[in-house]
């Protein structure tokens, strides 16, 4: 047999074991259990044969390969049958997976985002190596290094200007008003990846806000403590905790946060392995615990998952908050990280998650498709309000709850429609932003932004600066009228004049005050937190009511 040398190949060897064992794995335990292969020689059968597989690839294959892809993609697909949620990490992945969980990077401080066919930078962190190099929102990134990269996706370029610390790269951008591409010099440093993502004041009425959508990572209790103190020496009397958009992460650090709203002894999270009896954790609040009593209203939307769902869930078992918005991702599985030769990671399910109620978060992933599941969800069969799964639980207070389909809102608010024609719109709307405060739109050159000046909190003072006024909006509607990406018909231009203002509105501020203060005109804008502000009334109320049946319980 001719056989192929593993060793020159990027394919790891622990990816070519686990590949034997998924294209393999069936008749290999028929035989050994049969007694035909025991042993050395069970091994080295298994090896002989995948290994005479890769030659007649190699051989006859008519297509480019690519080992490392191959063996990925064998190994996801051997895991796919497990759940969706099991996977392989290459040994770069693995390294960027541990990476995100320690809440910092080395890399230059920019937030970027691919648009209209090109990956432009929307945000730059004030003091960090973009911000010196003097890199700015609008600025469309368009090759490392002297490389090309104006057909690469965010991913891409995110992984590409990441790095060592002190190393240095050079970026090619273009910028708006600037008939030549400008290239700096920027030197890696540590560059933080927060969990929370704004944290503010609303109202008159001293209501706090906290964004907690960037994942949960080893720092996340800390960020949040120091967001919830800032606020409270502020004057907060009532919070709105947003988890929209968090995907999960790090299972100690949401119990952290979830406990700093619960009473001793209440119970966060049930986690049970395969061998319920043997391996089921339970995860309560410690007895010396000071919670906060402030009403609570927590957000959540389709792309809240994990670690999210879990505080969202026992938040809401122990009626401790009103939960608003839509039904959650629905992850309930637990996975284990198991470290691997050559660097390379394996995520495996190990258990699954329940909420103080005994209802399981994981929605049903059987007979649906990989890309389904995590795409194209069906909701008439996820658990939502209508079409609950499994008997009702109730909470302390004696709500029904219900298990199986992610953590469903006790007051259902959908999100803003994202239509075909609400892109088109938001697409136009920056570009047309990034000519405006670049000071390219004829008779509006009091919107030139020269420099963004970041702020925590913006007045209603520095907004005005801006206004969204008729005449912006003619400007907006002539500047898109011989642009075929973004022309819309006139009716539809009437009809979607608040969806208009609302982004132009946003674009304008974060260009002249950052991400965080677009982030904040945009909430009067947004359904869902317009219905949490609403509903702080109804989470004071079942809070106080949770109180006195927990006291009628002692």
């Amino acid at each position: 047999m001719n056989r192929v040398s593993l060793k020159n190949k990027t394919l790891p060897l622990a990816a070519v074991l686990i590949i034997v064992a998924s294209t393999f794995g069936g008749r290999w335990y028929e035989l050994a259990t049969k007694g035909t292969l025991t042993g050395a020689g069970a091994y080295d059968r298994v090896t002989d044969q995948f290994e005479e597989a890769l030659t007649k690839i190699q051989e006859n294959y008519a297509g480019a390969l690519d080992f490392e892809i191959l063996g990925k993609a064998s190994i996801q697909g051997m895991l796919h049958r497990l759940d969706p949620h099991c996977a392989f990490f290459t040994k770069q992945e693995f390294d960027d997976m541990q990476v995100e969980q320690s809440s910092l990077v080395y890399g230059i401080g920019v937030q970027i985002q691919r648009r209209n066919n090109r990956v432009y930078i929307l945000s730059v962190t004030p003091g960090a190596p973009g911000h010196r190099a003097g890199l700015r929102y609008g600025d469309a990134i368009i090759a490392i290094d002297g490389q090309n990269v104006t057909d690469w996706s965010t991913e891409q370029v995110t992984y590409k200007v990441r790095g060592r610390k002190g190393a240095p790269i050079e970026l090619t951008v273009e910028r708006a008003g600037v008939p030549n591409p400008i290239t700096v010099t920027v030197v890696r440093d540590e560059v933080k990846l927060p969990s929370v993502r704004n944290a503010f004041i609303v109202d008159s009425a001293h209501t706090g806000y906290i964004a907690l959508t960037g994942g949960f990572s080893m720092k996340t209790d800390e960020e949040f403590t120091e967001a919830l103190a800032r606020l409270k020496q502020q004057g907060m009397k009532q919070l709105i905790l947003d988890l929209r958009d968090n995907p999960g992460g790090l299972l100690d650090e949401a119990v952290k946060v979830t406990t700093k709203f619960l009473a001793p002894g209440q119970k966060i999270v049930e986690v049970r392995g395969r061998d319920v009896q043997a391996s089921t954790n339970t995860y309560r609040v410690p007895d010396n615990n000071q919670p906060e009593t402030m009403p609570v209203v927590v957000i959540v939307n389709r792309r809240s998952a994990s670690a999210s769902e879990i505080v969202a869930g026992a938040l809401q078992d122990h009626d401790r908050a009103l939960i608003v918005g839509e039904t959650t991702f629905g992850k309930g599985l637990v996975q284990g990280i198991f470290k691997l030769p050559f660097g390379t990671g394996l995520v495996l399910t190990t258990a699954k998650y329940y909420t103080p109620t005994g209802r399981s978060i994981q929605r049903d992933y059987s007979n649906v498709s990989f890309y389904d599941y995590l795409r194209n969800r069906n909701e008439d069969h996820e658990g939502v309000k209508g079409a609950p799964q499994g008997e009702a639980l109730q909470t302390d207070t004696g709500r029904p709850v219900y298990g199986g389909g992610g953590i469903t809102p006790d007051v259902e608010v959908k999100a803003q429609n994202t239509s075909r024609l609400h892109g088109r719109i938001f697409s136009g709307v920056f570009d047309f932003v990034r000519q405006l405060v670049a000071g390219q739109i004829n008779g509006f050159h009091n919107y030139q932004i020269a420099e963004t000046q970041h702020k925590a909190k913006i007045t209603d003072e520095e907004i005005n600066r801006y206004p969204i006024t008729e005449q912006l909006l003619e400007a907006f509607r002539a500047y898109i009228a011989d642009k075929p990406d973004f022309k819309i018909p006139d009716e539809q231009f009437q009809s979607h004049l608040d969806y208009i203002r609302s982004q132009m509105r946003r674009e304008i501020i974060t260009a002249a005050y950052g991400v965080e203060a677009g982030d904040q005109v945009y909430l009067a804008d947004d359904a869902q937190f317009r219905k949490a502000v609403e509903s702080i009334p109804q989470a004071r109320m079942l809070a106080e009511k949770a109180l006195r049946a927990r006291a009628e319980k002692q």
